[in-house]
């Protein structure tokens, strides 16, 4: 009898997440060659291409798409089988696929990465920096095991635990000769001023809402892919922008920049770790949540 096997649907994914057959194989760890075999086996078996080869990136063809669409579930309930089978030390065999969002990334990790390390040695940590919807997709399909973010997770895909970390309060930023006073009224700000961050950052989506702002333009078509490049027009008098009070630290030591508290109530984000119903190691992942809680010198939520 002839079957499809766990390997080949492996490499198939991964061909279609990376695009390109020498990185899938590198992904999978294992030669080209070998990875091309497996693959040209299981078009065998099925009788047609599962991938249009001429393009770039290499994209699955109709029926390569449907067996990517049936394998994905497959194997992440073999992912679930096999931390089940080896869940009763309550540690993974591999190291702990750790999510961030580009705004908490640079501003928690050099507080809380030393201190995790040292308290979760075994099984380590693999970071992974990404906006917000690629971690949920990465959370939903298994590749990831846990993440950082700002956002209430979504209520489609698989079910995921939030444990609420951080209180995040914003501040504005200013340049230094600005004539706003605190506490600044968000409704009384120039909006034609104000620099955002590019589409796809849930900060930019909560800057907006926090401003009301019902039709959203940055100045001079400007959209930035970092709070660095934006503190950096700020300095140089160019707009102002909100700002997360964890990357204060970072971003806000220019002296021709200048920071003024909001009025209350202040718009803020919470900051939440996330990791999937399911998991075996649920009691590891609290674990993590609270020592994040301990090593962050900012006032913790009340979950």
């Amino acid at each position: 009898m002839k079957i499809i096997t766990l390997k080949q649907m492996r490499y198939v994914l991964a061909i279609d997440k990376t695009g390109h057959f020498g990185r899938a194989a590198q992904q999978c760890n294992v030669t080209q060659p070998a990875l091309s075999q497996q693959i040209s086996q299981l078009e065998a078996l099925c009788g047609t291409p599962l991938f249009e080869r001429g393009q770039k990136p290499i994209r699955p063809t109709p029926f390569g798409q449907e067996i990517i669409n049936r394998a994905t579930p497959i194997l992440i309930d073999t992912q679930n089988l096999s931390e089940f089978a080896f869940s009763h030390s309550g540690i993974p065999s591999q190291p702990i696929r750790f999510g961030l969002i580009p705004t908490i990334a640079p501003y928690l990790l050099p507080r809380i990465f030393p201190p995790l390390l040292a308290k979760f040695p075994d099984p380590g940590f693999n970071v992974l920096e990404g906006q917000t919807e690629n971690l949920h997709h990465m959370l939903d399909k298994g590749d990831l095991d846990m993440a950082l973010i700002a956002t209430d997770p979504p209520k489609n895909g698989v079910a995921l635990i939030s444990i609420p970390l951080i209180k995040d309060p914003f501040v504005l930023a200013a340049h230094a000769a600005t004539k706003l006073t605190q506490p600044v009224q968000l409704s009384e700000l120039p909006k034609e001023q104000l620099l955002l961050l590019d589409e796809g950052h849930c900060f930019r989506n909560q800057t907006i809402e926090a401003l009301s702002l019902k039709k959203v333009s940055n100045p001079g078509n400007f959209a930035a892919t970092s709070l660095s490049t934006i503190m950096a027009f700020v300095a140089n008098a160019q707009g102002l922008t909100l700002l997360p009070a964890i990357s204060i630290e970072k971003e806000a030591g220019d002296p021709r920049i200048k920071l003024l508290n909001l009025a209350p109530p202040v718009a803020s984000r919470t900051l939440s770790l996330v990791f999937r119903k399911n998991s075996p190691f649920k009691t590891l992942f609290e674990d993590i949540a609270a020592e994040i809680k301990h090593a962050n010198k900012t006032s913790p939520v009340t979950a």
